[in-house]
């Protein structure tokens, strides 16, 4: 696995691509599953830039608590500004597989788009079922990157690109595989949603038109392992502009989340 390096023009990217209409929705929908009620403890495990983390801050309020961890310093120094302002809320550096918190020290515990990137989810799960008081609710959002539908010129190359884009994640396709790991854990699981990335047609400000970006960057630099050549990668850039302009373009993706209980 060659993971994704964040630096500060990676973070301002990210956080570009978490203000789309695509994006916002998902933080929407994660915020109607888990129901933060005033004076509850929360962490939000890969806060990324702190946009869902400072919503769940203002939900819970002064007489509530937000932890907001992250593995990248160019993240969290992103989350730490947005969140300045709110004194029940902090962020620090942390790692989901390795929670350094009491048991049963929080009321919510959420994470979206982390653990595919997490190699030892076995040990995730428990520590996220240890840092929860009994009745505390996990929420759990990840990618299966089978679910895509991407249109394309040509499908043999569209595949290669893909399967190099696999390659940054522990496990591309966790959603698969998440409810039966959380039940082993000790969770009860009530409830999995689906979250569509949808684009059915172009819009340069949409979670497509980012990703599409992001994948060009990392297949380019990492194209070699399936044959791809950086000119190839180009070229497959080339053709999804090219489809945009022509009115063929289209793009889904589900993400899929999941509510549970400890």
């Amino acid at each position: 696995m060659s993971q994704l390096e964040f630096d500060d023009n990676a973070a301002r990217t990210l956080e570009a691509m978490y203000l789309t209409p695509d994006v916002v929705g998902q933080r929407a929908k994660v915020i109607e599953m888990l129901a933060p009620a005033p004076g509850e403890h929360v962490l939000d495990i890969g806060a990324g830039p702190g946009l869902l983390a400072y919503d769940l801050a203002r939900m819970v309020g002064e007489s509530g608590r937000l932890v907001g961890l992250d593995a990248s310093a160019a993240m969290l120094k992103v989350a730490r500004t947005r969140l300045a302002a709110m004194p029940q809320a902090e962020c620090m550096e942390g790692d989901a597989a390795d929670l350094t918190f009491p048991d049963a020290s929080f009321d919510i515990a959420v994470s979206t788009q982390v653990h595919e990137y997490v190699a030892d989810m076995e040990k995730a799960v428990k520590e996220l079922h240890r840092v929860l008081k009994p009745g505390g609710r996990a929420l759990v959002l990840d990618t299966d990157w089978r679910s895509i539908v991407w249109h394309s010129s040509d499908k043999a190359r569209m595949e290669r690109v893909l399967q190099c884009w696999d390659d940054h994640l522990a496990d591309p396709h966790l959603p698969a595989t998440l409810g039966a790991r959380m039940r082993r854990a000790g969770f009860r699981v009530l409830r999995v949603e689906i979250v569509p990335m949808l684009s059915p047609r172009w819009q340069p400000v949409s979670y497509a038109a980012g990703i599409m970006k992001t994948i060009r960057g990392y297949a380019a630099a990492n194209g070699d392992r399936h044959g791809l050549s950086k000119e190839e990668v180009q070229a497959w850039y080339d053709d999804q502009l090219r489809l945009a302009e022509r009115g063929e373009f289209f793009f889904s993706l589900n993400r899929y989340a999941f509510l549970a209980m400890r």
